[in-house]
């Protein structure tokens, strides 16, 4: 008959009533010391796995199937004890999640999470109240592991002449910049210099409504601010006001514009007949409009970049007021759309049109209208990135209509095909050559296209920019310093084939050569020639880090 001694411990120790339900018959074993309970622990889980054992064997080798009469189901070890019996064999070992534990630190009750963390010292695990108010986030991201340092890596070099023996007026720009808020004024110190102070500034973004006013005079008639950012409205206005002689004016980077600003110069500005802005965002149609209507035909530039509100009734007025207009740029004009271009084709004066970068780009059959009524004085053409633009537009528009252009820049135009551009320019007999030609990220032109635009315009050819031909052949590119002597900057970035033979035939046969720019040709060195007032911008090295 088993003690009841026995059967109350293992209900204590267990809390489940399972462990009673086959009693041992071995006799009383009395009430063991509690020093002992963790080799009885041990002795019960080696138990365990021998009968564990044995049953595997079992079903193994007995096909008959007739059970021990000394093993039985209900003599396995609970969960609850099992998981804390391995716990004693490895105490490090982390608890299953979703199991209760005890806190080693304030003993309650809690139930183990992925976020649980260890005592320290331990043994044991702390609950999250415990683990905070240790000063432990259990919360806390593992810092990502740190990659290793590339053992090479790419390196761009620009080789530049720089000015060894500094000018006295350089020097003299360099002091006035430097302490521009001391200075209570300029004098007379020329327009180019004044041009060189405003540019040193602009760098800096250093021109305040207190300070522009140093370069204001009455006697103005040609003022530009390469960087307008700080300048409000109302300094605008005043602007105006201490300049009114102006006939050409030009602001870069003038955001804060407003229309009160433009209202202001129609009647400040009465012999203005140049302007050129850079980002006056916040103009609406009513001062486009009645700036257009105060300045009638006198106005002769109208140069403008990124003006978001410009629409169609914008370029009416434009049209209708000042028929006399010679230069035109609506550059990066959201609204910019093939209805626009029947209004262009009243200014038949028109010497310099740029309609670059449109939101959506013009299409061919709409700019071939144009150019039939245009083209005839027009100089310089600018269509970059009208994507929609191919050889259609360059066949049946610029080849008949243009006759005396001398500047093209096409960039970006990706319906350009090297064939296309070949035939056009072996077709294209005019006078003068063009000076400028900027075909850049046009990437289906190779050879065929850079043989045709040498053989027609080489010889006077003095900008060249071939960016992103990466198909055309080194043969090819070393031909363009004979065809191209007069030439004072070129672009070969991105050009595969370009390498330091290319950039020795440029240095030894043009000239006049002022800048190379060579990003992205690989086998264009740091070994490569260089020549004493000409800049090399973008010569990759490959150099240990």
């Amino acid at each position: 008959m088993e003690s009841p001694n026995r059967s109350r411990l293992t209900r204590r120790r267990s809390g489940y009533g399972s462990d009673d339900l086959d009693a041992s018959d071995d006799g009383d074993e009395g009430d063991q010391p509690k020093t002992k309970k963790a080799k009885l622990a041990k002795a019960a889980l080696a138990k365990a796995k021998a009968k564990a054992k044995a049953k595997q064997k079992k079903k193994k080798g007995d096909a008959s199937g007739s059970d021990d009469d000394d093993e039985d189901e209900y003599n396995a070890l609970p969960i609850k004890n099992s998981r804390r019996i391995t716990d004693l064999d490895d105490p490090t070992a982390r608890p299953p999640i979703g199991s209760l534990e005890e806190c080693a630190e304030c003993h309650k009750e809690f139930t183990m999470t992925r976020y649980t963390v260890a005592a320290d010292p331990g043994p044991g695990w702390l609950c999250h109240a415990c683990a905070k108010a240790a000063g432990i986030d259990p919360f806390k991201k593992v810092a990502p592991r740190k990659r290793k340092a590339p053992t090479e890596k790419r390196k761009v070099v620009s080789y530049e002449d720089v000015e060894r023996i500094p000018t006295l007026s350089g020097i003299c720009i360099k002091v006035i910049t430097q302490h521009l808020e001391d200075v209570e004024a300029l004098g007379d110190i020329g327009v180019v210099s004044m041009n060189e102070i405003l540019r040193v500034i602009a760098k800096a973004r250093s021109l305040t409504a207190e300070n522009s006013q140093l370069f204001y005079n009455v006697k103005n008639t040609t003022l530009t601010i390469y960087d307008a950012t700080n300048l409000k409205p109302d300094a605008l206005c005043a602007l105006a006001s201490l300049n009114p002689n102006l006939e050409s004016l030009r602001l870069d980077y003038c955001g804060l514009i407003e229309g009160t600003a433009v209202e202001h110069w129609s009647n400040s500005l009465p012999h203005l007949k140049r302007i050129e802005l850079l980002g006056p965002f916040l103009v609406r149609v009513p001062a486009w409009i009645k700036f257009f209507e105060s300045k009638g035909p006198q106005l002769t530039s109208f140069l403008v970049t990124q003006s978001p509100r410009f629409d169609i009734t914008c370029i009416e007025s434009l049209v209708t007021q000042c028929p006399n207009l010679t230069e035109l740029r609506l550059k990066e004009i959201g609204l910019m759309a093939d209805s626009f271009l029947p209004h262009i084709a009243k200014l038949s004066d028109l010497t310099y049109l740029d309609l670059s970068r449109p939101k959506e780009s013009l299409g061919d059959q709409a700019v071939v209208d144009l150019l039939a009524a245009i083209g005839g004085k027009l100089t310089h053409l600018d269509l970059s990135h009208n994507a929609f633009l191919s050889d259609v537009f360059l066949e049946d528009g610029v080849l008949p209509y243009t006759p005396v252009l001398t500047t093209l820049i096409l960039s970006g135009l990706d319906d350009l095909t090297d064939r296309g551009v070949s035939k056009f320019f072996k077709a294209y007999r005019k006078e003068p050559p063009l000076i400028h030609a900027d075909l850049s990220r046009c990437h289906e032109l190779a050879s065929d296209a850079l043989t045709g635009l040498l053989d027609h315009s080489g010889r006077d050819l003095v900008e060249l920019n071939i960016n992103s031909w990466k198909d055309t052949s080194n043969d090819t590119l070393m031909t363009i310093a004979s065809k191209a002597s007069r030439l004072v900057r070129v672009d070969i970035s991105w050009c595969r084939e370009a390498d330091d033979f290319v950039v020795k035939s440029l240095l030894d046969g043009c000239s006049s050569l002022a800048y190379i720019k060579c990003y992205g040709c690989n086998h264009v060195t740091d070994a490569c020639p260089k020549k004493r007032g000409v800049n090399i911008y973008g010569v990759e090295s490959h150099v240990a880090s």
